[in-house]
């Protein structure tokens, strides 16, 4: 018989942090940087924990570029060849320790992951990503990735349950992706009624993964920089992002004009637009989870970035915070009603 679960689930938009008293007289007090030793690889991170996602919109050597001269950190798309890996790394070696290689599951995807490897040793992350990451094979697929790099750092999702956060870890994960369905051009909820409210996911996966000495990553849901603050303030120890980041100078595709407004094209890269691109059409046995939309050019996305930092510096002194390793033991969620989701559903979307 179906099971339903009673239990009240959220997402971003259904809470707001409660302010509280704080000893912190400006926001350029706060520190961002935080500093991980991951479970499995032992390999030590430092930096400020925002990840820009690898879709091939926004996971662009361009975009970690400008990431990293801030600390933060980018997985670079997985349709990257080995000699644009060759080139980046030869050019920028001051920022390869900020960028992961990405990589699917499949034979192909094994070979391509073993020769960026091979070409350029000093990159230190693995992200193995797939839309889901329940089955019993993506879990042996991440004991092979650790057997075979044993002191690579493995990143790997998505899911959104406590249970296969442990399991993962488990099978050599050392950071997990939390997240089905709350990115702005994802449609599994809508395709295959599949999905978890972001901020609940985040909430019950961090503490699975805290509890075996794993971190995890909210990926998805975040519209703005209070959202980004929500995620830390749940838990989460990196905070992935896409459309914050995507429309920006450094992101691929043209801009075009509407209406005397400029845009880019952004893409899920579940969307009928990614799989036409790298496979040539949407396979017979299944559907597109994703969807095509022009987002508003942004000019420089240093822009961005210095907003949300900027914002996320700005939430930790609201509740008294002093380093961003702080932010979740001093936060208190507070639910809004149905009237302020409509409100910020209204004022955040197309930022």
């Amino acid at each position: 018989m179906p099971r339903i679960d009673t239990d009240i689930k959220l997402d971003f938009k259904d809470v707001l942090i409660r302010p509280k008293r704080s000893t912190i007289k400006s926001r350029s007090d706060v520190e961002l940087k935080r500093d991980y030793t991951f479970c499995n690889s032992k390999q030590k991170y430092s930096g400020v924990p925002i990840i820009a996602s690898n879709m091939d919109t926004v996971g662009t050597f361009s975009v970690a570029k400008e990431m990293s001269r801030n600390s933060l950190f980018t997985t670079i798309a997985k349709q990257v060849s080995v000699q644009e890996w060759i080139d980046f790394a030869k050019e920028n070696p001051e920022h390869i320790s900020n960028v992961a290689v990405s990589s699917g599951i499949t034979e192909a995807d094994s070979i391509h992951l073993k020769n960026v490897l091979t070409a350029v040793p000093e990159i230190g992350y693995i992200c193995l990503d797939v839309a889901n990451g329940y089955t019993e094979y993506f879990a042996e697929y991440v004991k092979k990735t650790r057997a075979t790099y044993p002191n690579k750092t493995i990143i790997a999702g998505n899911v959104v349950t406590g249970e296969m956060v442990e399991e993962l870890i488990l099978s050599g994960a050392d950071i997990v992706k939390v997240g089905i369905g709350p990115g702005s051009v994802c449609t599994t909820r809508i395709k295959t009624g599949v999905g978890y409210p972001q901020l609940s996911a985040v909430l019950e996966c961090a503490d699975a993964a805290h509890g075996l000495g794993g971190h995890i990553i909210s990926d998805g849901g975040c519209v703005c920089s209070g959202d980004v603050a929500k995620a830390f303030g749940a838990g989460a120890d990196f905070v992935m992002l896409g459309g914050m980041l995507a429309g920006h100078d450094e992101t691929p595709g043209e801009i075009v004009e509407k209406d005397g407004k400029k845009f880019k094209m952004f893409y899920g890269m579940s969307s009928a637009t990614a799989m036409e691109k790298y496979y040539g059409q949407v396979a017979d046995y299944r559907a597109a989870e994703g969807k095509t939309v022009h987002v508003p050019y942004r000019g420089p996305i240093q822009s961005t970035i210095q907003d949300i930092l900027g914002g996320l510096r700005s939430s930790c002194t609201y509740v008294g915070a002093a380093k961003l390793k702080e932010l979740s033991k001093r936060t208190t969620f507070v639910r809004v009603s149905q009237q302020a989701n409509e409100v910020y559903a209204s004022t955040t979307i197309n930022k």
